[in-house]
């Protein structure tokens, strides 16, 4: 049954606790579908207001009958961040995931078992957790509202599976059925119904709304490119048009690290940071900062991997280049959605060179390690590393030897470790302070129904074949054009 929004309160809080006159019409839409007690599937690009959707329904629903807004998130930092964000504004926010210590954890939970929090982030995988599952039922009015924050990681046609999101329909059982919001910048019609179909909806009982492909403001351009030195030409004319902040997006950090030596020589006038994954935390973090304070006439420039962009919260992004094509048409949505978020004008080009296409096939080779490979990982860990924390270049030396330290078998041998942490065998533990390298603990053994070798070829050839259409996506006359059609949309 719906309720009679009380408008009242919503416009008390979005005031007081969020700074806002008013909503855009679609998140006017959104919220009051949540409110009025229906499902939501919300399609559009991150830093659009997506979080507000959830975040404003959180706190009338707080403020009416208790409870607390149970957000799903599937990254670390992301959810750091976004907590972090809403607690300047005196919201009630905590998270919990495997790099909060025990004592901390366990100080969470008291406080969400007794009703302390508005809002609480946690990684799906939590709800396997028994002191999790305990806290999160005890809370005085309940879970009153479930959000799936980037719900494309629960389907097998997305471009980021995560195993325990596909189990997200039995946790929201657990729960009792609370209002589910599930939210994504990018997502193909198999994909939504698939999000759908896990979350227990339909198109009429989860209605999609959809924000705009095609943002006006955004200039669309795709060119090929002969070799690094064109690619420096490239970006050095879009950055002097413009003169103000933007980012590079590389594939591979050891093309990032030389092209940003490259074009600090090239514009002696602009200030180059780099940002990537194996930068230590410290640095990723004051690197992110000066990113997000710097003023237009800063002319700072970023070059980074796509470790830079969920959660990344600056309006005056003027330009956008991929200077290595990206892995999926996803992902270029998603990244070029970052610019121009205020609706001012704004460039995005991207740079394709034929050596470029080999590069990304042998990303996404990394990015799918075979069943074999992940197997003898595994057996490696619970032959030596059953109780001690263990990092990719300890497993790649038991695994696949020495001679390979700075090649192929350590990029792959990180991704093994993704893999299996996503299959709960492992958990991420932190990061070295020195090389930001990922640490994990073990977890748990695997069944051998756990690893179908099929089913990993299947997820390789998918990748490949949505490699396939950015490059199609690269001859297109009409680039927002071919995206909306990719979309469905």
């Amino acid at each position: 049954m719906e309720n009679a929004p009380d408008m009242d309160l919503q416009q008390s809080i979005l005031n007081d606790r969020f700074g806002f006159e008013g909503l855009r019409a679609l998140q006017r839409e959104i919220v009051d579908r949540v409110l009025g007690g229906g499902d939501a599937l919300v399609v559009m690009p991150t830093g659009s207001g997506k979080s507000l959707c959830f975040q404003l329904p959180a706190l009338v629903n707080h403020a009416q009958c208790g409870g607390v807004t149970l957000v799903f998130s599937p990254l670390i930092a992301l959810m750091e961040d976004q907590v972090a964000a809403i607690k300047k504004k005196g919201i009630a926010a905590e998270f919990v995931n495997s790099t909060v210590s025990k004592k901390d954890r366990l100080k969470r939970y008291k406080k969400l078992a007794e009703g302390g929090y508005e809002i609480f982030y946690a990684t799906p995988e939590r709800m396997e957790k028994m002191d999790f599952a305990e806290a999160i039922s005890a809370v005085p009015g309940g879970v009153t509202l479930l959000a799936v924050d980037e719900c494309h990681c629960v389907t097998k046609w997305g471009h980021d599976l995560r195993l325990a999101y596909q189990r997200i329909g039995e946790f929201k059982e657990q729960l009792g059925n609370p209002v589910t919001i599930a939210l994504t910048a990018t997502a193909t019609a198999a994909v939504r119904e698939d999000v759908r179909a896990v979350l227990g909806g339909d198109e009429e009982s989860m209605p999609m709304f959809v924000a705009p492909v095609d943002r006006p403001n955004l200039e669309l351009t795709a060119c090929e490119v002969w070799d690094d030195a064109e690619k420096v030409k490239k970006i050095r004319e879009i950055a002097a048009e413009v003169g103000t902040t933007g980012i590079v997006y590389f594939t591979l950090i050891k093309d990032l690290l030389a092209m940003s030596e490259r074009l600090q020589r090239a514009m002696p006038g602009c200030e180059v940071l780099v940002y990537h994954g194996r930068l230590e935390p410290k640095q990723r973090r004051w690197v992110y900062n000066r990113f997000i304070e710097a003023k237009p006439e800063d002319k700072l420039i970023l070059c980074a991997t796509n470790a830079f962009g969920m959660g990344v919260d600056k309006a005056d992004i003027r330009f956008i280049v991929h200077a290595q094509i990206p892995g999926s048409v996803e992902a270029y949505h998603q990244e070029v959605g970052r610019a121009g978020r205020d609706g001012l004008e704004s460039k995005c080009a991207l740079l394709y060179a034929q050596e470029d296409l080999a590069i990304q096939q042998e990303f996404i080779r990394w990015q799918n390690p075979t069943a074999d490979l992940v197997m003898s990982a595994m057996s490696a860990i619970e032959a030596r590393y059953m109780e001690s924390s263990f990092d990719s270049d300890d497993i790649r030396v038991d695994v696949i030897g020495k001679g390979h330290a700075h090649g192929m078998g350590g990029g792959v041998m990180e991704y093994v470790l993704i893999r299996l942490a996503e299959l709960g065998a492992i958990e991420l533990t932190g990061f070295a302070s020195e090389t930001g390298a990922r640490n994990y603990r073990y977890v748990r053994a695997l069944g051998d129904e756990e690893i179908e070798p099929a089913a990993f070829e299947q997820k390789h050839q998918r990748d490949l074949m949505r490699l396939l259409d950015v490059v199609k996506l690269t001859k297109a006359e009409d680039i927002a054009g071919y995206v909306g059609e990719y979309f469905g949309l």
